[in-house]
């Protein structure tokens, strides 16, 4: 049988649990252990493994690197066990932001259930950000652009911005379109949640939840950065100004 590293969104979930425990380990006979097992072996991240392996991420395995997660926290005291950079990284990463990571678990979960993050194809520029530095992993940011490019979304967005008498621009950096390109460039705008998914779950947009963004600040808000894989529309604000000034 192929061997299956852990990914980021598996560390997540696993480290969550983790943590909910109280930093301890969990046996391979509890309930939240066998629950996990489950979730893991349906998140799509691993084409075909639950269906060709029935011990791919069985409770025992999920048991193991619940232990490799314990022994990685830094107020553990006992020998280091080997469960790789991946492990380590999401245990820096919930010991620094316990909040935003906890949150990020709990969102993932919550697209399990509800179905469409299941449903979510890989999109063609998910390996613009290495999914190790990015806080809330692949799967959500992938979730994120999806969201993005609803055309729905996009429009009822415009046509609010439209009946409120607003020109049709760029919130960051104030481009606009239909002034740069004329016609060709008239109503064109991209948009980006206002608050990341990870932390909304999820939730049904409305039309104030949603910047409009141009595309270079668009990437900009989504770029994987110090350990930070998401910006608003006023942070991404604040770093142009602060590159100004500097």
């Amino acid at each position: 049988m192929p061997r299956y590293d852990w990914t980021r969104e598996e560390l997540l979930l696993a480290c969550a649990l983790v943590v909910d425990n109280g930093w301890r380990e969990l046996r391979s006979t509890d309930p939240r252990i066998m629950e996990l097992s489950e979730l893991l072996r349906a998140l799509p991240v691993h084409e075909g493994a639950a269906e060709s392996d029935p011990n791919f991420r069985s409770p025992n395995s999920v048991k193991l690197k619940t232990s490799n997660i314990m022994t990685a926290y830094r107020g553990y005291h006992g020998t280091l066990m080997k469960g790789g950079r991946g492990t380590l990284k999401v245990v820096e990463d919930f010991t620094e932001h316990p909040a935003e990571m906890l949150a990020a678990a709990y969102s993932l979960r919550a697209g399990i259930a509800s179905g469409e993050l299941l449903a979510i194809s890989e999109q063609a520029d998910d390996g613009d950000s290495d999914p190790v530095d990015v806080l809330e992993g692949r799967l959500l940011a992938r979730w994120a652009h999806y969201r993005e490019r609803d055309r729905s979304l996009r429009t009822r967005k415009i046509q609010s911005v439209t009946r409120s008498g607003l020109t049709i621009r760029c919130e960051v950096c104030g481009f606009d379109f239909h002034q740069i390109y004329g016609g060709l460039g008239d109503g064109y705008i991209e948009v980006h949640h206002r608050l990341p998914l990870h932390i909304s779950g999820p939730t049904k947009t409305q039309p104030d939840d949603l910047a409009l963004l141009c595309a270079n600040c668009h990437r900009m808000c989504h770029k994987s950065f110090r350990d930070k894989s998401w910006r608003t529309p006023d942070e991404l604000k604040a770093e142009m100004e602060k590159s100004a000034d500097d």
